[in-house]
């Protein structure tokens, strides 16, 4: 049987027009009015039957068909819509296990409920086209620049019409002193495009430092092409940002190319941003030197860089101390997101008392240990000797191409050098011992008496104990707390213990104990071992 001739037509003519109106296929509304209909025809067959309804695409004419499928005899669930094979006999000559048998029943009238259910189907379907549409369309063009106009501002967040869709503009991705009202312009940064269940997907940003590349990149044609590329950026949105450029062409300065002229292109930009100050400087491989530029407008004296630590240590003049550090530490604070580097800022008066302690301090240090005088004692620190283990280790042609020194005053400052330090080691060793180490910890290679003594302070007396021990607690780390980064005191610290050496040491206690298969620390245990041991660190 067949609805109406002018339901026909009603169904087909309002599928095209959602389909228009929300830009979506269709077959999906049609798709959706089937399912709308196959749920008010089980409200009456009931529920437990598998009702389909098929509408023509081309005459509107909607067919209700009960489908029961052939399954194996312990396989039947639901009477109403399957049957077994021996059931299905009834109905088919040669029923086979997967077969579907197809009666057509009358067509429902919706009801008042029926089709307000009907609606909400077809209102959801709908719903969820369009959403994916619009993740579609907008999932290629993350990272990119978008005009838009303000719709509306939910709890400080904006949401932005952006044509075929809505995006959202959060409270803390906008610069601090922007205020947007319903039906203005906004040109934003498509930070992400994510599926979400409800609201917007596509959201924006005018604080991340793409955004500000993204801007020179449309008013410098250079960087477009690829001539001037952009190699590091750090932003304080809505204050002050650094920027740093490269030129690939020899015959173009990429800093005045950035800049344009009378400065036109950076003023751009500048606008754009709110009345954000841009330092526009030129990117060098050379760290330091990069450096020197990146705390522009500060003058730099000396950088002295620390590759292990991972630190930077930059002396500038007296005068120029509050320009390098700048407000609320602002310069400093871009100069190290520019560099990476964990910048520290001291000025010459500083640094000249702290080498002069440090030299007078090891000078002491040198005549209260080898029994020299005073003048030898700065001989050795001025050739760069720091402690006793260089004196006494060091090939004796290095002491010997000190002026004054020779072969016999060499041999007789390394000989005292050692018995010096066999000396500290003895006393070390007795100490531990008399704090109850075991043999088991002293026999334990690498480990210097000096290191069993800490141990011995922090109750650590066994192979057991050692093998307890997390590697940041050797060899120290960092927490967070509310917030803060708390630095944790390792036990080995101070003997320039670093965690990989320090998880060396534990596993190989662990395994020696049998508590760790040696086979399976080969194959990746440790390092597994020790991320947990991180994570406990930072618990």
């Amino acid at each position: 049987m067949a609805i109406t001739s002018a339901n026909q037509l009603e169904l087909l003519q309002t599928a095209e027009a959602v389909a228009r109106e929300k830009m979506i296929d269709p077959e999906l509304v049609i798709q959706a009015m089937e399912d709308s209909l196959a749920r008010a025809a089980k409200s009456r067959y009931g529920a437990d039957n598998d009702i389909r309804v098929k509408i023509d695409r081309k005459t509107g004419r909607a067919t209700f068909a009960r489908v029961r499928t052939v399954v194996e005899d312990d396989s039947v669930e639901n009477h109403h819509a399957q049957l077994t094979v021996k059931q299905a006999k009834n109905y088919l000559a040669d029923p086979k296990i997967g077969d579907e048998i197809i009666d057509d029943v009358p067509p429902v009238d919706l009801g008042r409920i029926a089709a307000q259910s009907a609606k909400q189907v077809i209102l959801q379907k709908v719903r969820e086209a369009e959403r994916d549409r619009q993740y579609e369309e907008f999932r290629d063009r993350k990272g990119t620049i978008i005009n838009g106009v303000v719709k509306r501002e939910e709890y400080g967040n904006l949401i932005v019409d952006v044509g075929r869709g809505e995006a959202i503009l959060r409270r803390n991705e906008k610069i601090g002193r922007e205020a947007y009202r319903p039906n203005d312009r906004i040109r934003c940064y498509i930070k992400d495009v994510r599926r979400e269940a409800r609201g917007p997907q596509i959201f924006l940003s005018r604080t991340d430092p793409q955004f500000m590349a993204e801007l020179f990149k449309m008013e410098v044609p250079e960087i477009y092409d690829g001539i001037i590329e952009i190699k590091a950026m750090a932003r304080d949105p809505g204050s002050r940002a650094k920027i740093a450029v490269i030129s690939y062409d020899n015959s173009i300065d990429p800093v005045g190319a950035c800049v344009g002229m009378r400065g036109s292109r950076v003023q751009a930009v500048v606008n754009e941003l709110q009345g954000e100050k841009i330092d526009i400087i030129p990117w060098n491989q050379d760290q330091a030197t990069f450096l020197v530029n990146a705390l522009q407008p500060a003058e730099v004296s000396k950088v002295v860089i620390d590759e292990e630590g991972g630190k930077i240590e930059v002396v500038v003049p007296d005068e120029q101390l509050s320009l390098a550090i700048g407000r609320r530490g602002q310069n400093v604070r871009l100069a190290s997101q520019l560099t990476g580097l964990d910048i520290d800022i001291v000025t010459e008066s500083d640094e000249s008392a702290r080498r002069q302690a440090e030299f007078a301090e090891r000078t002491k240090l040198f005549m209260d240990t080898l029994d020299i005088d005073e003048m030898m004692a700065q001989l050795l620190v001025a050739e760069g000797f720091t402690n006793l283990e260089e004196v006494a280790y060091v090939d004796l042609d290095e002491l010997t191409s000190i002026d004054g020194f020779d072969e016999a005053t060499a041999g007789e400052l390394q000989a005292r050098a050692r018995d010096h330090l066999e000396e500290v080691s003895r006393k070390a060793l007795e100490t531990a011992r008399a704090m109850g180490v075991e043999d088991s910890l002293v026999n334990f290679e690498g480990l210097t008496p000096q290191m069993l003594e800490a141990l011995a302070h922090d109750d650590i007396k066994t192979l057991e104990d050692f093998a307890t021990c997390a590697d940041w607690e050797l060899a120290g780390g960092w927490t967070t707390v509310n917030g803060q980064r708390v630095k944790d005191e390792g036990v080995l610290e101070k003997f320039e213990m670093s965690l990989e050496e320090a998880q060396h040491l534990v596993m190989t206690a662990r395994v020696m104990l049998g508590w760790v298969d040696p086979t399976e620390l080969s194959a990746g245990e440790g390092p597994a071992e020790g991320a947990a041991q991180d994570e406990e660190a930072g618990a």
